[in-house]
């Protein structure tokens, strides 16, 4: 089969792969649409020393798997959980101290052909959704994840810090809560779109010092940064959502001073995500920019890497 394969910060399309062939409780998905994100391109930086085919955000078929979803579209948690450990045994598999990770840690990921992946992580794709729709899911999810860590309420005012692909899609998931929200970047067309659902948005100037309840960091830089930790009132609480190349320098006294809630933010709800977009709650179609076959992968992450470029689709297979 063809993959997209990394292997010393570098990126190869190689022809030759073998289909995986999945072990005792796990589904062999033929790969239909899969989105490059900002771990992906994380990890072509050097973000954590993996080698192997790239991709977690994906829609695909079942072609060998339970009958109940036999050449159903489905998506797929992208944390495989040994059921065993201290986490496993407290119902938190994410954090799973023998896990691979689609794409990321020890296990091919999505930019190829097939893929395998636990039955259990898999979710059928309703009728109503798209292809290219469902491949949004897990981004979806993963800004979903903030309400399950944070109770919001209709009267917190909260900042999303960045009008990137993630930052889109956590701004639109807190916007249905009721809150105060204000969405912050660098780019009016960006904005816009986000303005186009109602939500207020501004350039760095807007925020407010000492003034929101929570901040959600969704630029992965540290200038993102800063702008968040600032606008905290005391006791207020910020959410990291992006994966850092290198390294933060941080005021550690402010946030001990200012009693400031540090929560790291990833992985989260396929149902509710699944749910959000079959109800057209989440509005994704803006945010593809372009779409590449499988042999141009390549030219799809020169293309993703450009600045302000928002979600690029890997198109696998008809």
């Amino acid at each position: 089969m063809k993959g997209l394969w990394l292997e010393n910060q570098q990126l190869q399309l190689r022809s030759q792969l073998p289909i995986p062939e999945p072990p005792e409780g796990e589904a062999l998905i033929r790969v239909l649409r899969a989105g490059i994100c900002n771990t992906d391109l994380e990890l072509l930086r050097g973000y954590y020393p993996y080698s192997g085919i790239l991709g977690h955000e994906f829609v695909g078929v079942v072609e060998r798997g339970p009958e109940s979803l036999q050449n159903q579209r489905v998506v797929g948690e992208i944390n495989a959980a040994c059921g065993e450990c201290r986490f496993c045994r407290k119902g938190q598999p994410t954090h799973c101290e023998n896990r691979t990770v689609l794409g990321i840690v020890n296990r091919n990921g999505a930019f190829a052909e097939y893929l395998t992946l636990p039955v259990k992580n898999l979710y059928a794709v309703p009728d109503t959704i798209t292809t290219d729709m469902a491949t949004f899911t897990e981004p979806v999810a993963a800004a979903l994840e903030i309400q399950e860590q944070v109770p919001i309420t209709p009267g917190d005012r909260i900042l999303v810090v960045g009008d990137g692909k993630l930052g889109q899609l956590v701004a639109q998931t807190l916007a249905l809560t009721g809150c105060d929200l204000l969405a912050v970047g660098r780019h009016r067309d960006k904005l816009e779109n986000l303005e186009s659902l109602g939500i207020k948005t501004g350039f760095a100037d807007a925020v407010t010092d000492g003034q929101f309840d929570i901040a959600v960091e969704c630029t992965g830089n540290p200038e993102g940064f800063t702008i968040a930790r600032r606008a905290l009132r005391p006791r207020g609480t910020l959410v990291l959502k992006s994966t850092y190349a290198g390294h933060l320098t941080l005021d550690i006294s402010s946030l001990v001073v200012d009693e400031i809630t540090l929560i790291g933010s990833r992985c989260g709800p396929f149902p509710k995500a699944l749910e959000l977009l079959a109800q057209n709650k989440i509005n994704v179609n803006p945010l593809i920019q372009a779409k590449y076959p499988l042999d141009e992968a390549i030219a799809a992450f020169e293309h993703a890497q450009r600045r302000g470029v928002l979600k690029v689709l890997l198109e696998i297979s008809p």
